[in-house]
């Protein structure tokens, strides 16, 4: 498969800095089949580009995944389970309406300051081509309060993307978002749930930090943190 790199552009995490992507080949009929071993190997996917970073004086993106069979919830996660047993949560067909549209955008406002591109559609980045695509809806209330873009593979999940409503706050509805992917994950008796960068003390990443034990590729290995 070819490899492609970008230009040299501005990094998404910090605009200080300049970052540099290395792409597999979108146009590749087998990326689909590929796309699993590509996260075991540090990549991630927006819309159909599957990429990481290979920035050359930055290594602050770290690939983390969790190993299921190992991963025991914390007390404050067991709480956010239990003080959301009123949210009913639903695996859908990766089909975007009016009303996930609405949550996504809300999101983009309140977290990233209106970071969209206008009239475009805001699915554009998050719904891939592969067959490997399912949306876990969060509702409360029959209100979709949570979306999480999630793409199955042969041996995970991969927490794509989540959006919620930052107006209740007091849900963790991010946390509960990763804990039914990993309980979906567990009855498909998958081994990991890929969870994509984190960046130490990035205000948007580090919340990857509170799910121990994971592993982290460093050096092109995964090694285990607890």
């Amino acid at each position: 498969m070819r490899l492609f790199k970008t230009p040299e552009h501005e990094c998404s995490y910090y605009p200080e800095r300049r970052a540099v992507m290395s792409v597999l080949d979108p146009h590749d009929a087998t990326l689909g089949e590929r796309y699993g071993a590509a996260l075991a190997h540090g990549f991630r996917r927006t819309g159909g580009m599957v990429y990481k970073p290979i920035c050359s004086h930055c290594r602050a993106c770290v690939a983390t995944r969790l190993t299921l069979a190992d991963f025991v919830p914390n007390r404050s996660q067991r709480r956010t389970w239990q003080k959301n047993l009123d949210v009913v949560a639903t695996w859908t067909a990766p089909v975007a309406n009016d009303e996930h549209r609405m949550l996504y955008r809300a999101y983009l406002n309140d977290r990233h300051h209106g970071n969209n591109d206008g009239d475009r559609d805001p699915f554009e980045s998050l719904v891939s081509p592969f067959p490997s695509t399912v949306f876990l809806e969060l509702r409360l209330a029959g209100q979709l309060v949570c979306l999480a873009v999630t793409d199955r593979v042969s041996d995970g999940l991969s927490a794509v993307y989540t959006a919620y409503d930052t107006t209740l706050a007091e849900r963790s509805l991010g946390t509960l978002a990763i804990l039914h992917q990993m309980t979906f994950a567990r009855a498909q008796e998958l081994q990991f749930l890929y969870l994509g960068f984190w960046l130490d003390g990035h205000p948007q990443m580090d919340y990857k930090r509170r799910f121990l034990p994971q592993e982290q590729l460093i050096n092109g290995r995964w090694l285990l943190r607890r």
